[in-house]
């Protein structure tokens, strides 16, 4: 079995992480956060930017639906400029359309997010970047009971997919794990007890897929406890990286990878 893999190091960026614990998970189940993160260039070298979405947004930068934000920087000024007012959203926390977030360095578009991109640019009067952001990594909480549900996207402009992760550790003697994507079994983890972690590649949209898992917290842990699961496409396997529990991204483990989807999988009781 190889090492539970991670996008995460010990220098860059750092991730929120204010619902990675039991505690809050405790305060509130329904609540969904999604975390975005993307790789662009800024000034000439690659960056991290991190976007994070809830369903209970407190007052901070994005109190407003529409506005902007300036951030003095030792090379100059980083600019936020965002429009959620005309934003419809789905069952998630993310805007699914009227809506765009343009982040803006020295007249630089170094991340564009929405499909309003003619009002983005109109607003920041910023250029067109050479290098357009790389979507690499998400990181959503899910919930339920036994079974967890889950939207991904495995390649760029490939295909929405429906990722299903089933499986009972309370009622079944010998639990087992299964996920399905779009309703189709992928994979099937029996003697869970044995196998609380552990890799497998699966194929989709015929690319490879490495498929990690640790739900040892919901066998011996809390009842509250989350497992984690990880779906990373790689250009090659040793591009996987070991486990850190540092939360923290390195952009230089970046290069050659293709992208990640962490799951955090909470139970209901």
């Amino acid at each position: 079995m190889r090492d539970f893999p991670s996008c995460f190091g010990e220098s860059g960026v750092q991730i929120a992480d204010a619902s990675s614990s039991s505690s809050s998970a405790g305060k509130g189940a329904a609540q969904n956060l999604v975390t975005c993160l993307y790789q662009a260039q800024f000034s000439g070298r690659p960056c991290v930017i991190s976007c994070l979405c809830k369903a209970d947004i407190k007052p901070w930068l994005f109190s407003k639906k529409k506005g902007s934000k300036r951030l003095d920087v030792e090379d100059g000024k980083i600019e936020i400029f965002w429009d959620l007012s005309g934003a419809k959203f789905g069952a998630g926390p993310e805007p699914m359309e009227g809506f765009y977030v343009a982040v803006v360095f020295d007249l630089e578009l170094i991340l564009l997010l929405g499909d309003m991109k003619k009002d983005a640019y109109r607003k920041t009067g910023a250029n067109r970047p050479m290098l357009n952001a790389a979507f690499v990594a998400r990181r959503e909480h899910i919930y339920g009971k036994k079974i967890y549900t889950a939207k991904a996207q495995f390649c760029e402009n490939g295909q929405f997919h429906d990722v299903v992760i089933e499986c009972d550790t309370v009622s079944l003697k010998d639990p087992c794990l299964e996920i399905r994507v779009d309703k189709k079994p992928v994979m099937q983890v029996k003697r869970l007890a044995w196998k609380f972690r552990g890799n497998q590649t699966i194929l989709v949209d015929g690319l490879p897929v490495e498929v990690f898992w640790d739900v040892h917290s919901w066998l011996f842990g809390l009842t509250t406890s989350n497992a984690v699961f990880m779906f990373q496409t790689c250009q090659a396997p040793e591009k996987s990286m070991p486990w850190s529990y540092s939360q923290v991204f390195r952009e230089s483990q970046l290069q050659g990878l293709g992208f990640s989807l962490i799951l955090y999988a909470w139970k209901l009781e």
